[in-house]
């Protein structure tokens, strides 16, 4: 294998792994999946970044992995699924990825430059093309400026300074390898609307649409090492993808026009790497140890491919239709457990592809591991998150009926403590603060949803820890009860007590407004509201 003089991510070590002994590492792509197997954990620390790389690492996987000649890529294989299962079964057993495949990968010709994050002519996942056609009227290059890569750092001349000390008139280089992340995390999570133009033709346009991840939270089931967990990420093939059409990533194909057809959606590597709505251009340090500048700008504005996202949850809309569920960082993993253990028929959710058929001999030891990005369609970047699991998925259903509807209602039990609990907060606010409302139990109370109050929003956080505390405990050997809605209505009551405050006992209203909503919050447990 030859190096290249750039920044070789086969070699150089920017992603960021814990070792099952426990110490820290960084390692280059080679070394990853030469030693997956002593790697417990991706600690990269920009979850869309891991969220993204998961989705690189899993076709390079799927290339790699193989049995007596067979990869699990392999269109043969994939036109009879138990055949596919098979094979993962015996790769699987086999504990660990063949050095020799990954050299032979990683080693090919046609690949040599490819993983350069700064070739000049083929940089990974970016287009050299943006070094022309993103210019000004008079020819002069136009780029997007080394903070508009990097997420959490403010753009524009005021744009507001959240995450550190970054202005564009003062641009902080940013190491390569972290550039890596930013511009992974940037073409699965970046914004839609204006952007750096860009000019093929006479129009240069300027616009372009959200990544395909945007928005949204990504669930894996995360085994007991690095190589479990990339081998269970490959995507079985679906019947929405094209597998007898020659399947490719971006490095492994030439450039793709931006004016012309997207190609067909194939299993794996487009469904994972294929569906960028963003070209990236990263502009390096002279020593190709930093990114100085970058161009972010449309790559095509041709309509997307539907495919599904075999790591995303998909809820039913009042329309019927389904959707990615949406990240909140306000909402904790345990929320969504219900929907990663039932099977599709039993709720108006869809569980993850990637978390069906998984082998019953590893369900003891699989944990879920979520990566989210609160964002809006736009322009809006909120908060984004990882959490990790328990060893949850031997819950699931096929394995462990009862448990997993014990799970259902524990969650079901929460969250409706949960919203009568924001209800009855903002009707104590109304109560207590307009004069002109009757306080009595029956009196219908009008809300206004531009007026809700304090409390509810105080409640509410107080609540949800609590909740998830006393989940777990109902969630533990011995505990599968089907009276479950006490200790969430106890945890409700307290946490509507601590909003409303002690300093106010003395107030009538206060007390009045109180009482009625403990008394929202104990009709819960009277048999009608009850599972």
């Amino acid at each position: 294998m030859t190096v290249s003089g750039g920044f070789d991510l086969r070699v150089e070590p920017w992603i960021a792994v814990r070792l099952l002994t426990g110490e820290p590492a960084c390692v280059g792509l080679c070394e990853l999946f030469k030693r997956a197997h002593e790697i417990e954990d991706v600690e990269i620390p920009v979850p869309p970044a891991a969220a993204g790389l998961m989705r690189i690492l899993a076709p390079i996987a799927a290339r790699i992995a193989a049995d007596d000649g067979e990869r699990l890529d392999d269109p043969d294989i994939a036109e009879d699924i138990d055949d596919w299962f098979d094979l993962r079964e015996r790769v699987l057993q086999a504990g660990r990825f063949d050095p020799q495949a990954v050299d032979a990968y990683f080693g090919r010709k046609d690949l040599a430059d490819r993983f350069d994050l700064f070739h000049p002519e083929r940089p990974f996942l970016q287009d050299p093309r943006l070094r022309t056609e993103c210019v000004d009227a008079k020819g002069v290059p136009n780029p997007s400026g080394v903070n508009k890569l990097v997420m959490g750092r403010p753009t524009g001349v005021n744009g507001a300074v959240l995450f550190g000390h970054f202005t564009d008139t003062a641009p902080v280089p940013v190491p390569a390898a972290e550039a890596a992340w930013h511009l992974i995390a940037q073409l699965y999570y970046g914004p839609s609307g204006q952007c750096t133009p860009r000019r093929i033709t006479s129009e240069r346009a300027g616009s372009g649409d959200a990544a395909p991840l945007r928005k949204s939270v990504s669930y894996f089931s995360w085994g007991p090492d690095l190589f479990t967990t990339l081998v269970l990420a490959v995507p079985s093939p679906q019947s929405e993808a094209d597998w007898e059409t020659q399947d490719a990533c971006p490095w492994e194909e030439d450039l793709h026009a931006p004016l012309e057809a997207l190609p067909p959606i194939t299993w794996p590597g487009r469904i994972l790497t294929g569906r960028f709505r963003h070209a990236a251009l990263l502009v390096p340090s002279q020593d190709n140890r930093t990114v100085t500048d970058a161009y972010l700008t449309w790559s095509t504005h041709q309509p997307p491919r539907k495919v599904r996202d075999p790591y995303q949850i998909l809820d039913r809309r009042h329309d019927g239709n389904f959707q990615p569920r949406e990240a909140d960082g306000a909402r904790a993993l345990w929320r969504d457990l219900d929907s990663l253990l039932l099977k599709d028929s039993r709720q108006d959710a869809r569980r993850p592809p990637a978390l069906e058929h998984l082998p019953r001999w590893l369900l003891p030891r699989l944990r879920v591991r979520a990566y989210g990005f609160d964002q809006d369609g736009q322009q809006k970047d909120s908060v984004w998150f990882k959490a990790t699991s328990p060893q949850v998925l031997r819950w699931q259903e096929e394995n462990d009926p009862q448990m997993a509807h014990h799970v259902k209602r524990c969650h079901t039990a929460a969250e409706r403590a949960g919203d009568r609990l924001d209800l009855a907060a903002k009707i104590a606010w109304k109560i207590a603060t307009d004069s002109s409302v009757d306080p009595s139990p029956k009196a219908k109370i009008k809300l206004d949803a531009r007026k809700p109050g304090p409390w509810a929003s105080a409640a509410l956080t107080q609540y949800w820890p609590t909740a998830e505390t006393q989940f777990w405990q109902l969630t533990k050997p011995g505990h599968t009860t089907d009276r479950v809605d006490r200790p969430f209505v106890e945890a409700a009551l307290a946490a509507l007590d601590e909003a409303i405050g002690q300093a106010n006992r003395a107030d009538i209203r206060v007390t009045r407004a109180r009482h009625r909503a403990r008394s929202l919050l104990l009709a819960l447990l009277q048999p009608s509201t009850t599972d």
